[in-house]
């Protein structure tokens, strides 16, 4: 098999939970604009296509006025990004994982459909920036996923080779990036989806990054 040189990471619910802090945010905003708050586990199943659309799918009804859209997509930025590290953590055991890969001479980089200053800023604040070769948002390109250049591309501006790559994430998106981008895709379990483990196409299949290498290793 191929050896794998690089790997590419989805940033929320793949490297670090970011729930509780989406949570806040998409709370604030229901409640100055008088709608009705979500609990945890109802923001895992909306996160994951940008702000907006997190917003819109926890609406009883559509909202088409554009002047509301942008009014609530800007306090949901606002609020956020001033609290975006509040209770946002790094996914069990992925800095052990992260050192192990840097020694093994393993680029790493982060593909996410994050804001790219906000998944610059969130990495930055929990030292984990330090790890990634680059950094591309919903904002970077013209595209993102699961358009198969938002990763691509990524490989291509780090000196990779598309076929010793891999991605990881937790949803669907991530699964259609990668196997639009033929890389082979390992899904991290508790995703920020609806869909269920069976429903998302996958190679392989973790809790967290505890004991990951030896995964990896099959692809070395």
């Amino acid at each position: 098999m191929n050896q794998i040189y690089t790997i590419l990471f989805d940033l929320d619910g793949t490297i670090v939970n970011t729930a509780p802090d989406l949570m806040a945010a998409h709370n604030h905003v229901m409640r100055k604009f008088g709608h009705s708050e979500k609990k945890l586990e109802d923001i895992k199943s909306l996160a994951g296509k940008g702000a907006w659309v997190m917003m819109q799918r926890s609406f009883k009804e559509e909202i088409k006025d554009e002047k509301t859209k942008k009014e609530m997509t800007k306090e949901f930025i606002d609020f956020y990004s001033k609290n975006i590290d509040k209770n946002s953590v790094p996914i069990k055991g992925a800095i052990d994982f992260f050192n192990w890969a840097k020694n093994k001479n393993i680029s790493m980089a982060v593909c996410t459909n994050k804001q790219e200053r906000l998944a610059i800023d969130l990495l930055k604040k929990l030292d984990l920036f330090k790890f990634f070769e680059y950094v591309a948002g919903s904002d970077t390109f013209a595209f993102n996923k699961p358009d198969p250049r938002h990763l691509t591309d990524v490989v291509e501006i780090i000196g990779g080779d598309l076929k010793k790559t891999m991605m990881i994430g937790d949803s669907e998106v991530d699964a259609m990036s990668a196997y639009n981008a033929k890389v082979p895709f390992i899904l991290v379990k508790g995703g920020y989806t609806e869909k269920t483990e069976k429903e998302i196409k996958h190679d392989e299949l973790i809790s967290d990054f505890v004991n990951f290498e030896k995964i990896i290793e099959k692809y070395l």
